[in-house]
């Protein structure tokens, strides 16, 4: 599904199609209407059938892999499906389980246990959803080198795109995680956390603008910026936030005079694509060697490491916008455990526990 919006299930049909043609071809032995009924909306369906179709044109191996692809991520889903709903009441020695029960058990967990303690269908939902972006990757490199085919770059431009909500779609499952774990978020935001993980994990078609769409228009708009560095006020890379149709509330939210100094610190975090201590290792040099303005040359020789630059001339890469996460979410988790100074969630931790708390 495209970021503008969803698009209706395929209605099951038992009509040939060109891919399910090459399905055969491959030994696939499997029906591509029925795959797509269960796995993919009708625009995501429409893109893998013009994709394989113009593949096998060009390079049958390729096609042969890809279907494989397809293969797997149907057994994946398959799988998945036959999992009891998560809200359907059961019992095990004894013990009754229920969706309230679940509730509690999720805004109990510590997170040093990881998805042991998390029901099967909650890890088997992850799984799907790791096979399916591995999967939409594969048709991303298989079209890349068929730019010379009509309507080819297009494709591939919108193969990047449902790779990258795939990708948003796991970023707020894991932030979800995260808030259950945090101490000093209040009970009733853990409950209303874990009762949208739950509606999460029970229908593998939903993705973020179905349930996040502030979250999916930020990291929409991040994925497409230049951080300059510059000054590191961050003026620049917040008007970009705007330019790149960043929603309104968003910015007013991380733009308010109410907002606490780890909430202003987190969203700087989450311009530069840095954490609080490499910002503040950064100032200093600046004020030490007296530089006005710092460039993405300096800051990475400053720090020691690769900047990972998320913007790119042509196409976006989810997974560096992944990465940022990850990096200042570990550095949360940290600060909270060991008492160090700085903001105790990533931006969109702070930005979901307001709109969890606002319903």
């Amino acid at each position: 599904m495209s970021y503008t919006g969803r698009a209706p299930t395929i209605p099951p049909t038992t009509t040939s199609s060109p891919t399910q043609g090459m399905l055969a071809s491959a030994g696939m032995g499997m029906s591509a209407q029925a795959f797509a009924v269960r796995v993919l909306d009708r625009h995501e369906s429409d893109l893998i059938e013009q994709a394989m179709a113009t593949v096998a044109a060009r390079s049958p191996n390729d096609a042969h892999i890809l279907a494989q692809l397809i293969a797997e991520l149907s057994a994946t889903s398959e799988l998945l499906d036959r999992q009891r709903p998560l809200r359907r009441p059961t019992s095990l020695g004894g013990e009754a389980r229920d969706e309230q029960t679940l509730i509690e058990h999720l805004c109990a967990i510590d997170g040093l246990s990881g998805d042991l303690a998390l029901p099967l269908k909650a890890t088997l939902s992850r799984t799907y959803l790791l096979t399916k972006i591995n999967f939409l990757r594969g048709f991303v490199k298989a079209t890349s080198p068929l730019a010379d085919a009509p309507g080819c770059a297009r494709m591939t431009h919108e193969l990047r795109e449902e790779v990258a909500q795939s990708i948003y779609t796991l970023l707020a499952e894991e932030l979800f995680l995260a808030l259950l774990r945090k101490p000093d978020v209040t009970r009733r935001t853990k409950q209303r956390a874990a009762d949208q993980l739950i509606t999460i994990w029970d229908d593998a078609a939903l993705e973020i603008d179905d349930f996040a769409p502030l979250l999916e228009s930020a990291w929409h708009a991040r994925n497409r910026i230049h951080t300059t560095y510059g000054t590191l006020l961050g003026a620049t890379e917040t008007f970009r936030l705007v330019i790149e149709d960043c929603s309104v509330d968003v910015i007013d939210f991380f733009g308010r005079d109410n907002m606490s100094l780890d909430e202003s610190a987190a969203f700087e975090e989450f311009l530069f694509n840095m954490t609080s201590e490499e910002l503040t290792t950064l100032r200093r040099a600046m004020s030490a060697q007296k530089v006005c303005a710092a460039s993405p040359a300096w800051a990475a020789e400053t720090l020691g490491r690769q900047i990972e630059d998320l913007e790119h001339s042509k196409e976006i890469d989810p997974m560096a916008l992944y990465r940022s996460y990850q990096r200042r979410q570990l550095a949360a988790d940290f600060r909270l455990m060991s008492g160090a100074p700085g903001p105790r969630r990533t931006a969109e931790g702070y930005l979901m526990v307001n709109l969890l708390d606002q319903q």
